[in-house]
């Protein structure tokens, strides 16, 4: 077995090792209503959010897992040790995020990952600038459109059920709780499955390059 093959599954390895940390770091996001409700047990509400993530991975396409491989940094600099740099320092955040409590995304913590790696490696001229302003955009947007659309949806609500029985509005959301973790984890799916996974991908086709 010649060295850039054990170089490749080491991070594979490594990659497997960053989704397991991934899916304890935020699995409570999706499934704390209906756990906090008691409308699933810890167990049930698990397999539930492990389904909705499965399916999402596969049936949502990959564009999140493009713009971690090809719009963060230049594709020339990207080798294995780019990579492995990338993933140990998103897996280091990761474990720092989750013992204090902090909510983070270990999407962008890869991301930042791979950009110190590439900087590292080749200096500031190695980062797709285009790229990541669109990213740090969305990371500033992200939680003001979600207050806002929480904001309306919330008085939405209200208004529709201000007639409503206390029993009868119970018993409709405790079922809506399954809709609503079961789409939370389909858009956890599609932007974290295929961001964890793209590590593996890129290292395989740049090993055969190296070694052939």
């Amino acid at each position: 077995m010649s060295g850039a093959l054990v170089l490749v599954i080491f991070i594979i390895l490594v990659a497997l090792a960053f989704d397991y940390i991934n899916g304890f770091h935020d699995a409570a996001n999706s499934i704390a209503t209906v756990v906090s409700t008691r409308v699933l047990t810890p167990m049930q509400a698990v397999a539930w959010a492990a389904f909705f993530n499965f399916v999402a991975a596969f049936g949502f396409g990959v564009q999140v897992a493009k713009t971690v491989g090809k719009g963060v940094v230049e594709s020339g600099v990207v080798d294995q040790w780019v990579i492995l740099g990338g993933l140990a320092g998103a897996i280091i955040w990761n474990l720092v995020t989750w013992y204090f409590g902090i909510p983070s995304s270990s999407s962008h913590a890869l991301i930042g990952g791979f950009a110190g790696a590439a900087v590292a490696k080749a200096g500031w001229s190695a980062l797709v600038v285009s790229g990541l302003v669109k990213i740090t955009l969305f990371i500033v947007l992200a939680p003001v459109l979600g207050m806002a659309l929480g904001f309306v949806l919330m008085v939405l609500t209200f208004w529709i059920f201000r007639s409503a029985r206390p029993s009868r509005v119970d018993w409709l959301f405790r079922r809506l709780q399954l809709v609503s973790a079961a789409f939370y984890s389909l858009g956890h799916g599609t932007n974290d499955a295929p961001s964890c996974s793209s590590p593996a991908a890129i290292s395989a086709p740049n090993s055969t390059c190296q070694s052939g």
